[in-house]
Parts: structure tokens; sequence; C-alpha cells
């Protein structure tokens, strides 16, 4: 899971572009002009970035405290994933750390035979059963070590499936409001990194695991041995030890405070190879300037990564100095041992071998326990919003609406995130009722797709701006999911699923029944069933260009998709039927037909139409004119057309075909 598999879900798009007119710099040159060099990309965290806080926080006594809980917490991920793997894999471990210990006690009973006066012959009778343990030990050990690897390559991948998926989850259960926020793709980016550290983090933490079990083996027969030995083993490691975790937090804060730089890079390589505007970058040659805005932020991004290198490559170099030393007495304190006659030499021989043994665990621990630590802090980051969804998770009332009989908007204002915004909507009224067919007509950046959002329960109204009631009861009042399943809706931007026809049509929304007669109903609406038949497979035919077998379509054919997906749904649970723009790519005769499906639903409904075309608004029972996110008109298309007002001058307008001069003829 690399950062460049996937575009953060703060997509770089303008989610609302039409809602904006104040974000246009023609309108404001004096602004456009003084943030020309301040305005980069940068993510404001109200309060602060309570991670950087935490990070520049972070003690070496915090880390150590915290390696138990997250080694807790990669086992615990395990056993989600693969239970029997997860216990088989501590099984080994442990037994590894069993047999590595006896390794050791019959290194000493080897060595204590060889070294005995004596003829030769006799000695090597005397060491054969400790050479047998000796030789089975470490057989076993590396048909554990064998186990181990197989067991955390099975168990890792699943761990990753499982944590990806709950983040996912977790993304699509926040507001949608959330994507309108700068952290929240900065917090998306953080759990991301989080969830692709999972496979890792069970590694180090039965590296840690396996380094322990090695230590306190190793430890055990050094107290055997002597137990002036053991303090003197620490000397050695603690230094490293220390320099492992504090180089971690360098490294950690220096993500942290790039993300910023790194979240532009994201976005500056997303535009350039998206298909969507892979011609734009060629005709209007915009990849040196884009290049050139990507090698600053990468510039800066290497400035401070260099810098914490060089931070840690300091403190490395001290835990080296430390650790010499530290090795220096230890083993001048197994010389002394020897040397006094408190040791023979046999056990000297046992002890070096243990000494590098318990060396080996400590220095395992720390620098697998630094790593862990390190993971553990992306790790806190996907957990803190598997919680939260990004401080956003969807938590409104628990009623079940059935389909709206009316929907009444009040004082309704919504205004988006931002220091420059000015609101999107101002005072809304308006009444809706069930079998009616609404137009909803205005310039852009009107307001209009913010509105139909907002009835749609798609966002929320805000605190003091106004209320939204299905049958009397407040939208946020309502429980989600319920609420959207009363909803069918064509956004401006449709998706295009890389899905089977059939499949683009109903999105597993079925009961299990056979959803092939009510998909062909909805589409022969649109027309869409002859674009399918067109298709080599039919229904059955992947719509994703570049893929084994897979088909493109028209703008025209998509469009015709959508508004079939929309049918379908809206057949089964008549509610609220929202169509934004939603023949712009039809011809006249796809056009036609759609709107006449539409009329034809209309009863048992509420149906909002959006359309540019205003001839295409006399289909509705009632049309609503939308400027400046204020309803400026209500009233029939005839009433509108023949009274002052911005919807007769927008008629006119688009009557009006005359060009400024009259066009010369080739040879006038």
């Amino acid at each position: 899971m690399t950062e460049t598999a996937r575009p953060t879900p703060a997509q770089p798009a303008d989610p609302h572009p039409d809602d904006h007119p104040e974000n246009h710099p023609d309108d404001h040159p004096e602004d456009a002009q003084q943030a020309e060099h301040e305005e980069e990309f940068r993510i404001r965290f109200p309060g602060g970035d309570t991670r950087l806080t935490a990070g520049r926080s972070i003690s070496t006594s915090t880390m150590l405290r915290r390696l138990p809980q997250l080694i807790r917490r990669a086992l615990h991920l395990a056993w989600i994933a693969d239970r029997r793997s997860t216990v088989l894999l501590l099984l080994a471990q442990a037994a590894s750390g069993v047999f590595g210990a006896l390794a050791l006690y019959a290194t000493t009973g080897t060595l204590a035979a060889l070294l005995r006066p004596g003829p030769v012959a006799g000695h090597l009778r005397d060491a054969a059963p400790s050479l047998a343990v000796l030789t089975a030990s470490a057989a076993l050990r590396a048909v554990l070590g064998i186990t181990v690897l197989t067991l955390s390559g099975k168990v890792a991948p699943r761990i990753n499936r499982e944590a990806d998926m709950a983040l996912i989850e977790a993304g699509c259960s926040a507001e949608l409001a959330a994507y309108d926020e700068p952290q929240y793709g900065e917090r998306w980016e953080a759990a991301d990194r989080g969830a692709s550290t999972t496979p890792d983090l069970l590694t180090s933490a039965q590296d840690v695991i396996a380094s322990t079990v090695s230590l306190l083996a190793a430890t055990g027969v050094l107290a055997t041995l002597h137990p002036l030995l053991v303090p003197f083993l620490l000397l050695g490691s603690v230094p490293t030890g220390i320099a492992a975790l504090r180089t971690a937090r360098i490294h950690y804060l220096a993500a942290i405070t790039t993300g910023d730089e790194r979240q532009a890079l994201r976005i500056y390589r997303w535009y350039l190879i998206d298909k969507g505007r892979a011609d734009q970058v060629r005709s209007d040659q915009v990849l040196p300037f884009m290049l050139d805005k990507y090698r600053k932020a990468e510039a800066r991004v290497v400035a401070v990564t260099d810098r914490a290198g060089r931070e840690a490559a300091r403190v490395s170099l001290v835990a080296a100095l430390g650790t010499g030393a530290g090795s220096a007495l230890m083993w001048g304190a197994l010389l002394y041992l020897v040397s006094s006659g408190r040791i023979g030499l046999a056990a000297a021989g046992s002890a070096t071998f243990a000494l590098r043994t318990a060396a080996g665990g400590v220095q395992g621990m720390v620098g697998n326990g630094a790593r862990l630590y390190r993971m553990g802090l992306y790790l806190d980051d996907y957990f803190t919003f598997l919680d939260e969804a990004g401080g956003h998770r969807i938590a409104r009332g628990s009623i079940v609406p059935g389909p709206p009989r009316t929907i009444e908007v009040t004082g309704l204002t919504y205004t988006y995130p931002g220091e420059q915004q000015e609101p999107a909507l101002r005072g809304i009224d308006l009444t809706l009722t069930q079998g009616e067919v609404v137009a909803v007509i205005g310039q852009n950046g009107s307001g209009k797709s913010t509105f139909l959002k907002l009835l749609s329960g798609l966002y929320l109204p805000q605190p003091g701006g106004g209320q939204i009631r299905w049958d009397g009861v407040p939208i946020g009042d309502l429980d989600a999911d319920a609420l959207f399943r009363q909803v069918a809706r064509v956004p401006q931007e449709f998706a295009r699923w890389p899905l089977q026809a059939a499949e683009n049509v109903h999105l597993g929304q079925h009961d299990g029944d056979d959803p092939a007669p009510a998909v062909a109903a909805a589409a022969s609406l649109t027309g869409f069933d002859e674009t399918v038949a067109r298709l080599r497979s039919g229904w059955r035919t992947l719509l994703a260009q570049g893929w084994q077998g897979g088909a493109e379509l028209s703008g025209g054919g998509w469009q015709r998709g959508a508004v079939s997906r929309a049918f379908f749904r809206t057949a089964r649970r008549p509610g609220l039927l929202i169509l934004d723009e939603p023949t712009s790519d039809l011809d006249p005769r796809a056009e036609h037909r759609i709107l006449h499906s539409l009329r034809a639903l209309a009863p048992g409904r509420i149906t909002l139409l959006v359309t540019h075309n205003l001839a295409n608004a006399r289909l509705a029972d009632r049309v609503v004119v939308v400027d400046q996110g204020r309803i400026v008109q209500t009233g029939t298309w005839d009433e509108l057309a023949h009274h002052e007002g911005l919807f007769r001058e927008l008629l006119a307008l688009q009557a009006d075909r005359t060009v400024p001069a009259q066009r010369r003829s080739p040879t006038g």
C-alpha cells in the first residue's frame, strides 16, 4: 500500500465548483495578487495539530512503557486476522527460546568435558550427550525459525487486509462535510500510513518477542554461571536502546512537520497522472510548470528529512561511543572473573556464548522495539481515525423515515469551511410535497448543488443555519442510512463504476432476488438498454477501459447509465428523486425520452430537477430560481416567463442567438 496507490479521499478536485463565486480571482484582483505568494497547500488544525504536540512530548520512558501495549495490539490484530496461526506463532517463539537456553547449557557441559585433563577419547565420550543436545537444539531452532517466518508471512497480509477494510469502512462512515475540511485529508493519510505498517508491526513485534526470549534464556545461563555478569550485560546495550528510541521520535516528528508538503506532492502527482486531465496536461503544456511546484515542495521535504537524518546520526554516534565503553567494561568483568578464579575456563567459554546471545537479544529488543514504537505512532493515527472517522463520524438520530410526504426548509444558510468563504446559501425557505416535480434554476455558483446535498441529507444544516424537516422531523434526527435509502440522485459528476453494466445500475441494491427485470425496466426509460445491447457481452460487459475485457462508454452512454441507476433506485423506494443536469451530454432524442420518463415517475415521490436548459423546466409543476444563495423567484414556468425577473432574463439570453456583427461570406 504505497502513497501513490490511491488518491486521498479528500479529492483535490473541488466537490462543489458551482457554489463558490467568491473564489474566482477575477472578482477580487487585489486579494488574488496579495495571495499569489502566500496561498499554498497548508492544513489548518483547529486548536493545533495534537500529533505534533504529542510527538514533541515523547520521552524514552514513555516509549519503554508503550512497547508492551504495542505488542499486545499487534497480537490482537493478528488474532483477529488468523487465530490459529497466531497461537502457533507464539508457541514456536516460546519453544525457540527454550531450545536456545538448552543449547547454552549444553555448551557449558560440552566445554567442561573437553577442557578436563585426560585422554581426548574419554573427553569426547563425556561430551557426547551435551553435543547431542546442542545439535538437536540448533536443528530444532532452525526448524522453528522457518515455521515462524512462514506463519508471519501468512498472517501479515491478512492483518493488512483487515486494517485496510476497517479504514475504508471508517472513511465511508464520515459525514460528507468532512471532505471540505483540510485536516480531514491529512488525518486520512496519517491513518493510511498506520494501516500500511500493520504487516510490519507483527514482524517487529514477533522479533521483539524472539529477542526477549533469547535474552531471558541467556540471562538465566549467565546468572547460574555468575550473577555479576548480569548487570554488566546492560552496559553494552542501554545507550543503543536510548538512541534508537530517540531517533524514532526524530523521524516521526519529521514526517509530521512535512505533512503539508507531502499532501501537496500527492495532489500534484494525482492531477498530472489522472486520466480525466491527461488531455489537458498535454494540450495546455502544464507539465513543466507543475513539476516546478512539485520540485519546490519536494525540496522542503528533503530539507526537513536531511536535518532529521543529521540529528539522528549525532544521537547514534554518541550512543555508539557509550555502547563501546559498556562492552569494554563487560568483557573486562569477564576477564576479571576468570583471572581471579571465580569461574573456570569452561564456564567462561559458556559465558562468552551467553553474553553474545544476550547482547544480541538486547540489541534486537532495542532495534525492533524502536521500530515497533515508530510504527506505533502511526498506528495511533490509524486507531484514532477508526474511532472518530477523522473527527467526523456520522452520529445522527435513530428515527427511520419513510418516503417523505413533505420536506420543509426554513431559514437555511450554509457556509463551507475556510476563512475566505461566503455563504453558499442564505435564508432559504421552501416546502416540497409528494408527487410534485420542482425545477431548480440558477446561474453557476448560485448554490444549487449545495442545496440539493442538504435536502438529501448529505450535508446537515449548520448550528443557527436554519432547519430541514422531513414530515416534521429535523433531518439530523433521522437515521442516516435509512434516510439515504429514500434518496435517488444523479449528481453532475456521477460515478463511472468499474463494474459490469448491470452492476452499474443496481449496485448490489436488491434483496437477493434477481435484479435483471428491474434493471432492464429502469434502463428502458433512459435508452441505456440500447447502449448495452451494442456491447460485446451485453449486461455482463465490464465497463472499465484498460482492463482485460473492459469497455468504455461515451459521455452520453455513461449519463444514461447514471440516470438508469437513479430510476432503478427510486422504483424500489419512492422517496426523493434528485437529478442535477441529467441530460447535459445527451442528444435531443435521448433527452426527450428521459424527461418524459421523469414526468411519468413523479407520483409517489418528490422530484427535483436542475437544468440549464430552461425549456426542460416546462415539465415541472413549479420552478424555483436561485441566485447568490437565495431563492429570488418561484412559480410555474409560464408565470415566470411572463414576469420581469432573473428567469425571464436567462430565458431571453438562451433564446438570443444573434452575433455582434453580420458575418461576411468568404467572397464578400
